[in-house]
């Protein structure tokens, strides 16, 4: 069983039912008939879209390729109408083929449909409506899942959970979707060149409250940002900072040196992106001056509890927005 969405806000779904149909849109790649291996679609795909990243394009020539090679005739597929909550049901009916001219311009596509029945969304077990909330335009469905819907297809009393099964789902989920965001942002982060890394630090600095001093280009003496209430050092707490942005991690040399450099009643704070050793960590520890170690995880963490407060600066080296979820 396949989910084939019908355009964003299901724009295209009249044109799935009405005609008997699901298509996929890609406005510069003709007939892929002739093409027998997936990695021949991926590199059109490639010659077609230049200006696209591989990313995206690894997405499009795989969706591409599972609706060239992998659907089969007889085999279910779905389609969603968001306004009126009903998942169709239909099953293909012919091979992959081309339609030039087609009346939709852009959906040349194709696979033919029988339309069979609808489900609606309410009358699915919570896993089953897990499962379809992905937004990807092509996907195959959970064998649960198949089940599910074509049990419920067939009149007979939809799966039931109980409401510790669903919440448990539904925070499993929302964990998986918590991690993947923070190691989206950290990817952002470590793409950021050492001058922007610096003024990141710094304005998150900001956004805790504390003015900054950022170091021009060229030796900072173990200081490439000064933090304190005033601004100018003369107040305390006084901070200061060493950014490191690379792939290695700091040692205890580099840690001993910035401590060296550190006067009484200053506090220290070491940002490795590349993280520390444990030697690092140690000598961190036994440091009779206040210092803190922050590598990539920490300061993901710190940027999204503090990000609110981030100034516009801040906000451009790394926009975020925020994510609503029901409790």
């Amino acid at each position: 069983m396949w989910m084939v969405r019908a355009g964003e806000g299901a724009y295209l779904l009249d044109l799935f039912i009405e005609n008997g149909l699901v298509s996929l849109g890609r406005d510069r790649i003709g007939d892929l008939v002739s093409y027998t291996k997936p990695k021949d679609i991926r590199d059109y795909v490639r010659k077609e879209y230049p200006e696209d990243k591989e990313g995206k394009i690894i997405i499009s020539a795989s969706q591409l390729s599972r609706f060239r090679f992998d659907f089969k005739i007889d085999d279910y597929v779905l389609t969603y109408d968001p306004s009126l909550r009903i998942y169709h049901v239909g099953k293909i009916k012919s091979d992959y083929y081309y339609k030039k001219g087609h009346e939709e311009e852009s959906q040349r596509h194709i696979r033919k449909v029988e339309w069979i029945g609808q489900v609606p969304r309410d009358s699915l077990s919570i896993s089953t409506k897990n499962t379809l909330g992905t937004i990807s335009t092509i996907f195959e469905i959970r064998e649960n899942a198949r089940n599910d819907i074509l049990s419920v297809l067939s009149g007979k009393t939809p799966i039931t959970e109980s409401i510790e099964v669903a919440e448990e789902g539904i925070e499993e989920i929302k964990e998986d979707i918590v991690s993947k965001a923070n190691e989206f942002i950290k990817d952002k982060i470590l793409s950021l060149d050492w001058e922007d890394m610096q003024n990141l630090v710094a304005a998150l600095l900001r956004a805790m409250g504390y003015k900054t001093i950022v170091s021009e280009r060229g030796s900072d003496r173990g200081r490439d940002v000064i933090a304190s209430p005033d601004g100018l050092g003369l107040e305390e707490p006084r901070i200061f900072v060493e950014v490191k942005h690379r792939s290695g991690s700091m040692g205890a040399p580099e840690i001993r040196s910035f401590i060296g450099g550190l006067k009484g009643g200053c506090k220290g704070l070491y940002v490795s992106t590349g993280g520390f050793t444990k030697e690092a960590k140690y000598e961190a520890d036994r440091s009779v001056i206040t210092l803190t170690l922050v590598d990539s995880d920490l300061l993901v963490n710190l940027i999204i509890q503090y990000y609110d407060e981030f100034d516009s600066e801040g906000r451009g080296l790394v926009p975020l927005v925020k994510i609503y979820w029901p409790v």
